[in-house]
């Protein structure tokens, strides 16, 4: 017989798998518990772990999203969705969204306990993703808001806070634009091939009708109408054969070409009338409204330009050499480091032993239950009246954390620099991996000098003034948050490749960790920025203002100091990064950046708030 497992979560997960294939009328499928993000593939689903405490939180975004899935594996059809998918980015965003509040609505209707669990889910994520905090539709996704407003239309469920503001921010906008098409909702709600005929109308009516691509109903009226077309075509050749024999045919033919330009011209003629009916209708002093604006550059800075994103690349490290030649530079990379290894993993085991001494060492005294306080024994000895005292080990915040290290990989980082870098950031991943704490390191450069592809699409189209930033982006993914350290080892030796060190563009670079970040399903989030300098791109800067990439670097920092998401902290080597960041600290020797990175990171999970860092200077 198997131990029985002491952990009280077990019972309710293994309910919960339960209830949930029966949910979804797949016995079959495999349902698992995890701290990565939540999905669903063919063979199972990803539900979010659920710790020991069973907190109503998790235990309500549990259920929730195991219902969610569950309503989408029976309800939905992928081949059907697949016939009538959009073509275009935001088509397809507004069309999935519409097809997961459609599932979750026919469930609801059929099983109104699921309403208030998926409730709880979508308002968990309104508030991971700041939702409330929205004033303005451009800033609210449209895809999501149109979700929300069918599933509120169809179950008459009010949306928990947060959602409700993005479904009321959009909400006037859509039911102009397509309130009509709207009403005839809960007549095909249950039919998915009618539903998709109606969400395609309804992208249509949004103003993204050329996003749809080609009518898969069109089609096979084509298909039909070419088999017609070949029948009649062999009855047509076979009449003009008879009325090449017969003459008196061809009166009555030329007769029926007479009519046919005429009913054309009246078709014709009807359709300014019936435009100008429409226009008649508008309000005195309103113009029709417009489909809205595509989605900006940058969340930070609406007004953040870039000319060219089809040469932006985000690509993982083994992509960009092979294991040969990884291997080689890795070994290089420890050459070059042997004497400073010493100096770092010494660091680097001092910052182990704070997390851990928090880790083991952290209770809480005199409760009524938990573990017998050995220490204040005495006192019951002295006095048998007095009550016995227990203690209590403290959750520890660190647990549920994830790091990003995002380094610049910038012409200036060459040599040294970019040498001890690598090395900390290994070390320090290896360290906080012990700690059970994810790493993801990244780093950010550009693909060309002067400016690459991009530059060259803005000579071709004759210069236009102002045109933003114009360069080939390069986003490096070097080890994932939930790739284990041993596989992304050689990875970092990839910094040492000579010619991946160009230009640095921090606002978009720093802007991309954080939406990594922010998706992330842990409690805790901290990213820490590591570079020498300032933004510089010089083909950017040679044809906006001085301080183009500045500013956008400035705002994208302003906007993830604003949402709290992530705690964001910076060292900067020889460079004063304190006027950028609120929480930084300025080496001028790249031999103290293993001190500051532990140091900063030690602070940070430090439970005194007065030991948090702040801006300082090392000299």
């Amino acid at each position: 017989m198997s131990k029985p497992s002491d952990n009280p979560a077990d019972p309710f997960k293994k309910a919960l798998a339960e209830a949930t294939k029966t949910l979804a009328c797949d016995p079959e499928m495999t349902v698992t518990f995890t701290v990565d993000p939540a999905g669903m593939n063919r063979e199972g689903m990803r539900l979010p772990q659920v710790s020991r405490r069973m907190t109503r939180d998790e235990v309500m975004l549990a259920r929730g999203t195991a219902d969610a899935f569950a309503l989408r594996r029976r309800y939905h059809d992928d081949a059907l969705s697949a016939r009538y998918l959009p073509q275009g980015q935001m088509a397809r965003e507004i069309y999935e969204a519409m097809e997961t509040a459609r599932c979750e609505a026919v469930g609801a209707r059929t099983m109104p306990g699921t309403a208030g669990n998926i409730d709880a889910r979508i308002g968990h994520e309104a508030e991971r993703k700041g939702y409330a905090q929205i004033t303005q539709a451009a800033d609210a996704p449209l895809a999501t808001a149109a979700g929300y407003l069918v599933r509120h239309l169809a179950t008459g469920r009010t949306l928990p806070g947060g959602a409700d503001n993005v479904m009321e921010l959009w909400r006037g906008f859509i039911e102009q634009q397509a309130g009509d098409t709207l009403q005839n909702l809960d007549e095909v709600l249950s039919d998915q091939a009618a539903f998709a005929r109606l969400a395609r109308k309804v992208i249509s009516d949004l103003g993204y009708g050329d996003q749809l691509g080609d009518d898969p109903d069109t089609d096979e009226q084509d298909e039909a109408g070419e088999d017609a077309e070949t029948d009649e075509d062999e009855s047509q050749s076979q009449g003009e054969d008879e009325s090449e024999e017969s003459p008196e045919a061809q009166p009555e033919r030329s007769q029926e070409e007479q009519q046919d330009p005429s009913e054309a011209q009246v078709s014709m003629d009807d359709q300014p009338d019936s435009d100008q009916g429409e226009e008649m209708e508008l309000p005195e002093g309103e113009a029709p409204l417009e489909p809205p604006p595509p989605a900006a550059h940058s969340e930070a800075d609406p007004a953040y330009v870039v000319f060219a994103t089809d040469f932006d690349e985000e690509i993982r490290a083994e992509d960009l050499a092979e294991p040969a030649e990884l291997e080689r530079l890795r070994a290089y990379l420890d050459q070059q480091l042997e004497p400073l290894k010493g100096a770092v993993s010494r660091l680097a085991n001092k910052l182990q032993r704070r997390l851990q001494a928090q880790q083991n060492r952290s209770w809480e005294f005199d409760r009524e239950e938990g573990i017998l306080d050995a220490g204040r024994l005495a006192r019951v000895v002295a006095n048998p009246t007095t009550p016995l005292s227990f203690k209590v080990e403290k959750d520890t915040e660190f647990r549920d954390t994830c790091v990003t290290l995002l380094l610049d990989n910038s012409g200036s980082m060459r040599g040294r620099p970019i040498s001890i870098a690598a090395i900390c950031a290994d070390v320090l991943a290896r360290t906080l991996e012990r700690c059970q704490v994810k790493v993801e390191i990244l780093g950010f450069t550009t693909r060309a000098w002067k400016g690459g592809q991009s530059r060259e699409k803005w000579l071709a189209a004759g210069r236009p003034q102002q045109p933003g930033r114009l360069n080939d982006l390069r986003h490096i993914v070097y080890k994932g948050a939930d790739a284990p350290w041993r596989r992304a080892r050689e990875n970092l030796g990839l910094m040492m490749k000579e010619g991946l060190l160009k230009e640095n563009i921090d606002g978009e670079a720093l802007e991309w960790a954080h939406r990594r970040l922010s998706n992330r399903a842990e409690t805790r989030k901290i990213l820490m920025v590591i570079s020498d300098g300032a933004p510089v791109d010089d083909s950017t800067l040679s044809v906006n203002p001085a301080s183009y990439l500045e500013k956008h670097l400035r705002d994208v920092i302003a906007m993830v100091e604003r949402k709290r998401q992530v705690e964001l902290i910076a060292i900067g080597i020889g460079h004063d990064v304190t006027r950028y960041y609120a929480r930084a600290v300025t080496i001028t020797d790249v031999e103290q950046l293993a001190g500051a990175m532990t140091e900063q990171l030690a602070s940070l999970f430090d439970a005194d708030p007065k030991k948090r860092i702040g801006k300082r200077r090392v000299a």
